[in-house]
């Protein structure tokens, strides 16, 4: 009984990919350090499941990454919405611009939050600078077809903002 292909050689892939999704996760997150702690956490899931990927260790990590980064996001924003509760106010915006910022935000989160879950991570992703190579690549599907998914994530997350909170900018 002999096997086709060669075992999933771990040690090597990690060397191969470790700086690609450390800093992949950064640009989604924003901070360097904590982005290698989660790049570490996507390749322990990988360990894991190693013998399940082979070849397609890649796509799969890189999706889990991008995961774990997004989950790292909303875990962020629950903790800075804890935090601000404690906190005394800063003295820089009025209350109406921290009031008005802290909507628009939570308005945001509400409609990520009810997109399906894949445009969601698209506009996350490229709002994060992932190039549409990169996307193509974390989402695992045709470059040439990037385009046309992001129009219409974006138009999704419009058409549900709009259908939340009317159009943005009402203000005249």
């Amino acid at each position: 009984m002999g096997t086709a292909e060669a075992p999933f050689d771990f040690d090597t892939f990690f060397y191969a990919q470790y700086d690609r999704t450390a800093r992949a996760i950064a640009r989604v997150i924003r901070d360097p350090a904590r982005a290698e702690e989660l790049a570490v956490e996507a390749f322990w899931k990988l360990w894991q499941q190693r013998q399940a990927h082979g070849d397609k260790a890649a796509g799969w990590l890189y999706r889990v990454a991008m995961r774990t980064a997004l989950n790292e996001l909303r875990r962020q924003a629950r903790s800075s919405r804890y935090e601000s509760l404690a906190e005394s106010p800063r003295a820089s915006p009025t209350p109406e611009q921290a009031h008005a910022a802290a909507e628009e935000q939570k308005h945001v989160r509400l409609v990520l939050a009810a997109m399906e879950p894949r445009k969601a991570e698209l506009l996350l992703l490229r709002g994060g600078g992932l190039s549409y190579e990169e996307l193509a690549s974390a989402l695992d599907v045709n470059p040439k077809s990037v385009g046309s998914l992001l129009s219409r994530a974006q138009q999704a997350f419009r058409k549900e903002y709009v259908k939340r909170y009317g159009e943005p900018n009402n203000e005249r």
